[in-house]
């Protein structure tokens, strides 16, 4: 008579056992680009992407230059990004489809971490999961370089582990050093992506303890993390320079939905769900760890009085998530007491952990039901992944509103420019604003609308300083240096994000003769003002 169990059966039945690892790793991959890109157009840019477009747009000869007094810490990103409109040009869809193929490449990771002790049927499960993960898929419809942080923590953590519990044990000695050569220098670069990323060395020091690796494979791992921060010293001290950029954190509320809803859950009932099966799933893996240890050590005639060696055989999907989840952002959030310096998209690169996390509890909870035997365990465990989706649909749906991005309506301020310009008018823009909210980005993110119309503050384009925006001048000072003379309809654009219009220099525009004529065009969170005088 077979020892196996009903679910040990249904895991190991033809059909799943006969797919291939990297057909599943694939085929999610795929489904999850489509499904970041599609509707990516719809939102209006906001006020990171246009650092991103902005950035991307200017010569190297000036954003070399510029990163030494900002963005360092996106830099590389920016470089890329820079050859990337080049072939494909700077729409809303073009900037945003790299970050969507990041995001597959991430969710085909995913399924290769799941599948690897769980097999198929638990990379099919990881790979649904990651597909909808509100931050997931919030990242890959977004133009900043989170989505890449995400890909390439996946692929190094999928590397790391096959160095120490898969073929990399075996693997000739050069073949490995090529490996760990490999990780270094990739975690390098995604550190020089994001700096926040060089955290993940903490989630993989924690799996090399936890797996009890070989002392080699310690060793091997403490040169490259070495080598890492060796070449990251140019970009800390960057960072520290420009430590200023990210002051406005200190201002941001420190609650419960910034640490539990923000950095992977979108809204509190995604959150509520994920963190049960989270919960369930490091849970399970505690105890039927200790239980194991235990078993090991009375085998051996010892009292068991916690975990006993027990080798590298033992790293799971729930193992890696854990550390991968929890000890990066655990150290992001203990700096940011002392220091503000997180909010929780910095933490996206460890959103691919929080599927597998999930993945893992849907996983525990379908083998539950099915061992009261109520409904087969792949039934029960497919029941719950279409919840997890349904759940999740109204937060990816909220992500493709055309305001969805920290409420910009940049696209639409272009729009109705559009239908009212003139030949001969000027445009001044509500400056009083934060720089990443104000609406002189509408005529750099979407020109169109701006086409023959005159910028008579403008101060020094975007492309000639050495911050990511333009410098402006005042009304008064644009005046002084003749820059309406001639000009007989101006259009205000007045900020709206705190819920009051602002009134930002239209007593100047006043006082150089114009006057509103009542007209206006009221758009998301913006106005357009008409004011003219005789000529």
């Amino acid at each position: 008579m077979s020892t196996l169990t009903a679910t040990e059966r249904e895991a190991a039945a033809p059909p799943l056992r006969a797919v291939r690892p990297w057909i599943i790793a694939v085929a999610f991959g795929l489904v999850a680009t489509v499904i970041c890109a599609a509707g990516s157009w719809i939102p209006s840019l906001w006020g990171d992407e246009a650092a991103t477009l902005l950035s991307a747009k200017r010569p190297v000869s000036t954003l070399i230059p510029m990163l030494f007094h900002v963005d360092a810490v996106h830099g590389l990103y920016y470089l890329g990004m820079h050859g990337w409109i080049r072939l494909a040009g700077d729409s809303p869809f073009a900037l945003r489809l790299p970050s969507a193929v990041a995001i597959g490449l991430a969710v085909a990771a995913v399924t290769l971490l799941a599948g690897r002790r769980g097999g198929p049927k638990a990379a099919i499960v990881a790979g649904l999961v990651a597909c909808v993960l509100p931050r997931m898929t919030y990242a890959g419809e977004e133009a900043r370089s989170f989505a890449f942080t995400a890909a390439a923590a996946a692929w190094l953590t999928l590397l790391l582990v096959w160095l120490i519990d898969g073929g990399g044990r075996s693997a000739p000695p050069s073949v490995r050093r090529t490996c760990w050569a490999v990780y270094a220098a990739g975690m390098a670069l995604t550190s020089y992506l994001f700096l926040y990323t060089a955290s993940l060395l903490l989630a993989h020091l924690g799996i090399l303890l936890l797996s009890r690796a070989s002392r080699p494979t310690l060793r091997a791992w403490l040169i490259a993390t070495g080598c890492v921060l060796v070449a990251l010293a140019p970009l800390l001290l960057l960072a520290y320079f420009e430590r200023s950029q990210i002051g406005y954190l200190a201002d941001q509320p420190f609650d419960v939905p910034s640490l539990l809803w923000q950095p992977w859950f979108d809204n509190g009932w995604v959150a509520l769900v994920a963190w049960a099966l989270i919960l369930v799933a490091i849970g399970t893996w505690v105890r039927s760890r200790w239980g194991r240890d235990a078993k090991v050590a009375r085998i051996a005639g010892a009292k068991p009085s916690g975990p006993a060696p027990t080798g590298p055989a033992l790293i799971s999907a729930t193992l890696v998530g854990a550390t991968w989840l929890i000890l990066p952002t655990g150290a992001m959030l203990l700096i940011n007491l002392v220091f503000p310096m997180y909010t929780g998209r910095y933490s996206t690169f460890a959103a691919p952990a929080a599927a597998l996390l999930i993945a893992e509890g849907l996983l525990v909870v379908g083998r539950s039901v099915a061992r009261r035997g109520a409904i087969p365990a792949i039934a029960a465990t497919g029941a719950g992944a279409l919840l997890f989706i349904a759940i999740s649909t109204p937060a990816y749906l909220g992500q493709r509103g055309p305001y969805s991005k920290n409420d910009s309506d940049w696209s639409e301020v272009s729009s109705a420019m559009a239908s009212v310009r003139q030949p001969g008018d000027a445009v001044v823009f509500d400056e009083s604003t934060r720089p990443s909210q104000r609406p002189r980005l509408a005529m750099r993110t979407y020109p169109a609308g701006f086409t023959g119309v005159s910028d008579p503050t403008l101060r020094t384009i975007y492309s000639h300083n050495i911050g990511w925006a333009d410098k402006v001048w005042t009304v008064p000072q644009a005046a002084e240096r003749g820059r309406f003379d001639g000009v007989t309809r101006v259009w205000l654009v007045e900020n709206d994000v705190d819920g009051r219009l602002h009134s930002y220099g239209l007593s100047d525009l006043e006082a150089l003769g114009f006057q509103k004529t009542g007209r206006t065009v009221p758009t998301h969170r913006s106005m357009l003002i008409e004011l003219t005088r005789s000529s």
